[in-house]
């Protein structure tokens, strides 16, 4: 009698037909381990089986364009028309005739990694794809709608291929001579629009990270600029960067108070600057500025033999208010720690020993004056 590792390593190599093949040839077999073998890839048969149906019907407007003589036809979604912050993107993709690619869905249904997986698939089937971009400034000016629609026409011009037809995601683009057709909840019902919705997805995230680098405090990298609370909070606190839409924080932070953030962020950078070049002077390796985590902020983080120091950063035009190091309150001091605890562990510098510094930066009659505080105050 054939062995049971034997007939599993005969379903491993199988292809889906030869395991139907299989399954009848052992559905005798009252062996337990060999009937675990055929339940196990029935199931597998099933949902194939289940995929396949679902990949039909997502070609059903496809082959609609097919019947009409359209047998070049592109999909096309776009991404990012709500967030706070970054561009719209837009993806058209088109897919070679009766295309059927697994786990296609609509993006929003798939996971990071699935998504990722699926994008270098989807590129390297397609017949060719492409992606437009338009920026928070752009959205500004002439509103998202429109922004939207200017993305999805330079996507369309820079596909290599001209599609014959267009099937678009709830839209009707104006102002293209290309036939149309806009299907509502078009990304999970084409698999040409959710194959771009994916293209869109991933390359838009990929936009967002990058961000991310450049705006620390504000969490792109996870938020990718839609209004989580994290991010309303960040923006709160330090204002709007480069990248967000002005148009859709309004309700978030007045143009007032945004300048004003704006100004105290210029005067802090000021005084950090200042401080790392003094710091510098009197032998401190400057290792972070503005090192940001969930917990808050840190000015500098710096280095001195065996010693690591996390300094912050008070400057102030005059004394009435009392000294900058007495700004430092108990609450900061708290969030200072938290960030430096969060620096220590993702840097695994747990070897040296830890300080909390100020460093007072007052300005006084155009002149400034430093004054460096070491263990100004204390873990607790």
């Amino acid at each position: 009698m054939e062995s049971i590792s034997k007939i599993k390593t005969k379903f491993l190599s199988a292809s889906v037909q030869e395991i139907s093949a299989l399954i009848c040839q052992y559905q005798y077999d009252t062996r337990k381990g060999v009937q675990n073998i055929l339940c196990q890839y029935q199931k597998r048969i099933e949902a194939y089986q289940k995929e396949q149906l679902r990949l039909d019907t997502m070609l059903t407007f496809e082959k609609e364009c097919y019947q009409k003589g359209y047998h070049i036809v592109a999909g096309i979604d776009e991404v990012g028309r709500g967030p706070l912050a970054g561009p719209v993107v837009t993806a058209a993709v088109i897919l070679p005739e009766n295309c059927k690619i697994e786990g296609v869905n609509d993006s929003k249904k798939l996971s990071a990694k699935k998504r990722q997986e699926l994008y270098h698939v989807i590129c390297e089937k397609a017949i060719c794809y492409s992606v437009g971009v338009v920026s928070a400034e752009r959205i500004d000016e002439i509103n998202i709608l429109q922004a939207t629609y200017e993305a999805m026409r330079e996507t369309l011009a820079k596909l290599s291929v001209t599609p014959e037809f267009v099937l678009a995601d709830a839209v009707h683009i104006p102002h293209i001579t290309i036939p149309q057709r806009g299907i509502i909840g078009g990304d999970g019902k084409s698999i040409s629009i959710a194959a771009a919705s994916i293209v869109a997805k991933v390359t838009r995230d990929a936009m967002m990270e990058e961000f991310s680098k450049l705006y620390t405090q504000y969490g792109f990298e996870r938020n990718k600029g839609y209004g989580s609370q994290e991010h309303i909070q960040a923006i709160k606190q330090y204002g709007i960067c480069a990248i967000h839409r002005k148009t859709f924080i309004k309700n978030i932070i007045s143009t007032e108070q945004n300048e004003t953030k704006l100004d105290n962020r210029a005067k802090g950078t000021k005084g950090e600057l200042l401080a790392v070049k003094e710091m510098q002077k009197i032998g401190y390796t400057i290792l972070e500025k503005n090192y940001y985590s969930e917990y808050g902020e840190i000015d500098i983080i710096a280095q001195k033999q065996n010693m690591i120091v996390f300094t912050e950063v008070k400057l102030r035009q005059t004394e009435k208010n009392g000294q900058p190091c007495e700004a430092v309150t108990k609450q900061k001091q708290k969030k200072i720690i938290q960030t430096a605890k969060h620096y220590i562990a993702q840097n695994n510098v747990m070897d040296l020993n830890m300080r909390f510094d100020v460093a007072e930066v007052l300005k006084k009659q155009n002149k400034y004056y430093f004054r460096y505080i070491e263990n100004a105050f204390w873990l607790e």
